[in-house]
């Protein structure tokens, strides 16, 4: 259960303010469609982050394990400084857009994530964790925690949210799990 509420907590916060948030802003001004936008974004997250938790998982095999817990907590704080830094919108005119609303935000939010910060994290977090399916599921609820309240709300939630607040919170919450990562290591040495 820890996996998937550290997963899920991570990954919710994360998002906000992401791409894939300006994304799902501009998908549902587009087609006005919530949940094929909503089904769409669940299938390709998943899809997704199990694919990255699975990468994780399988390099944690390869690491020597005393050297594991050093590398997630330097990956932690990678991607606690990776926050900082606010994305851009990247939704111009597309290829996809003709597909119809969930095809369009499948294909457009799994390329999306690809080497997104909440990708990179999946695959910290799965290396991490020893429950990659509930790192997958957190992941995943993470990414419909921050995008379903963009979709239902569309403009107004997004002139209201203090995005820098949210990305400072976000890398804090990576700091913790480095921390937390350090410590239990040392504890268990």
């Amino acid at each position: 259960m820890e996996a998937f509420l550290a997963s899920t907590a991570a990954v919710a916060i994360a998002e906000i303010g992401d791409k894939t948030q300006l994304l799902s802003l501009f998908l549902v001004v587009r087609y006005g469609q919530r949940l094929p936008i909503i089904l769409g974004i669940f299938i390709s997250t998943l899809l997704n982050h199990a694919l990255s938790a699975w990468l994780g998982a399988w390099i944690a095999n390869f690491l020597p394990e005393a050297w594991l817990p050093w590398i997630l907590a330097v990956s932690f704080v990678a991607i606690a400084a990776w926050l900082l830094i606010p994305d851009k919108d990247d939704s111009e005119d597309s290829r996809f857009l003709g597909m119809g609303a969930f095809m369009a935000t499948t294909v457009m939010f799994f390329l999306a994530e690809i080497g997104d910060k909440t990708q990179v994290a999946t695959v910290v977090l799965a290396a991490r964790f020893t429950e990659t399916v509930w790192v997958v599921l957190g992941t995943t609820v993470g990414m419909l925690i921050a995008n379903i309240p963009v979709i239902m709300a569309g403009r107004w939630l997004m002139d209201r949210l203090p995005l820098a607040t949210a990305r400072i919170c976000a890398s804090v919450l990576f700091v913790v799990l480095a921390i937390v990562t350090i410590a239990a290591t040392l504890v268990n040495s």
